[in-house]
Order: structure tokens, then sequence, then C-alpha cells
């Protein structure tokens, strides 16, 4: 390899780790943003949801955003295509439930993928910018040790300075990694703790669903089918 192309080679990976770098930082800076805007819309929707003892309707969940507020409105907007009144059918009962839990697990892996987009570039750079730098290096010593044999001479003045020049590669490339790798595993464990806030909401919404079907069928099994029937046992207890 001539001493050209091993200088342009040198200082290409010197750009690539800069690039790398700003990349990571964009990144940072944008999914930091996105976790606090989830973060925000969760406990607002929480503090407005967290103690209804039955399902809210679709136009309440319409007005408010976040992930928990779209696995919410999921679920409603399933459990809801079932509409008819649950009477003694077991098997009618069964099947909703399991279109409910269906759609909040698929809401919730939506809102996974959403919320993990651009995590693998992170984790991309954190694992390879090491070796990019430690190519650079490998190039730069060549590089300096081309320069050194047309130098003809190998005193120390003459050797240290191009070789810690090619060592400066490898030092980026380790900058370029840690904060890469720092990021990724803070965001993976936020998007493990949303995952999971989220899971725990779902089986809350599943056991309201049944609650309030179960409240609903006592009270039609309480409430008389005939209104004959009705005013008839008004009129004896008269």
């Amino acid at each position: 390899m001539s001493d050209s192309v091993t200088f342009v080679v040198v200082k290409a990976t010197f750009v690539l780790l800069l690039v790398a770098s700003a990349l990571t930082w964009a990144l940072v800076i944008v999914k930091a943003l996105q976790n606090g805007r989830i973060a925000r819309q969760n406990r607002l929707f929480a503090r407005v949801f967290g103690k209804v003892s039955r399902l809210p309707a679709v136009e309440q969940l319409t007005k408010h955003a976040g992930p928990m507020a779209r696995v919410a409105l999921a679920g409603v907007e399933a459990w809801g295509d079932g509409s008819e009144p649950i009477r003694n059918d077991r098997a009618a009962f069964d099947v909703r439930k399991d279109v409910l839990e269906r759609s909040l697990r698929q809401q919730i892996q939506r809102e996974k993928h959403t919320v993990e987009s651009a995590l693998p570039v992170l984790a991309s750079i954190g694992a390879t910018a090491p070796f990019v730098g430690l190519f650079g290096t490998v190039l730069g010593i060549i590089h300096a040790l081309q320069r050194i044999s047309g130098a003809g001479s190998a005193s120390l003045e003459v050797v240290a300075g191009p070789i810690g020049e090619a060592l400066v590669a490898t030092a980026i490339g380790i900058a370029v990694a840690v904060p890469a790798v720092l990021a990724y595993n803070y965001f993976v464990r936020r998007l493990k703790g949303l995952t999971s806030d989220l899971e725990d909401f779902a089986n809350t919404l599943v056991n309201t669903a049944i609650v309030s079907a179960l409240v609903d069928k006592a009270s039609d099994s309480e409430r008389p089918s005939n209104p004959a029937i009705a005013i008839r046992s008004r009129a004896a207890s008269a």
C-alpha cells in the first residue's frame, strides 16, 4: 500500500469516527427527549385513569397521548367489538377476553418497537468504534514506518511523533464507543421498565374489563325481563 493511500485511509478513519461520535450524541439527545415525553404522558394518563373502576370510553382515551393511552385505547376498542351483553355464554366471554389480551399484547409490542428504534445504531457504534480506531492505528503505524524508512533514521525523535499520532485513532475509537455503550444500556433499561409498566397496566385493564362484565351480568340478572312483571311486583309491595 502506497504512502499516500495509507494517509488517506487513516484520515478517512478519523472522519468516520467523528461522524459516529456526532451521530451518537444526536441519538442520545433524541432518545432522552423521547423518554422524557413518554414518562410525562404516562404519568398524566395514570393520574387521570389510575383509579377508574370501569373501562373508560373511547372518546376519553382519544384525548390523551402516550404509550399507556394507546394501549388502553386498543384494549377498549377490542373489548367493545363484542358489544352485545354477556349473559350466560361462557364461550363468548372467553373469546372476548382472548381478543382483548391479544390486542393488548400486539399494542405493547408496537410501542416497544417504536421506543427501541435507533438503539441498534447505538449498539453498533459502541461495538465497532474501538475496532475502527484500532484499524486506523494499524494503518497509522504502517504510514509512520514508511515515513521513518524514508527518513533513513530510527531515532526516538523520528519514531515517537508518527507512532503517537497513530495511537490517537485508538483513543478516539474508545472515546466514541464508551458514551454509545453507556447510552445503549441506559435506554435499554428504560425500555424494560416501560414494557413492564405497560404489561402491568394491561393486566389491570383485563381485570377491570372482567369485573365490569360480571357487574353488568349481575345487574342484568337482577333486572326483570318483562316490564309487566316489574309493575306487578311494585304494586304487590305497595
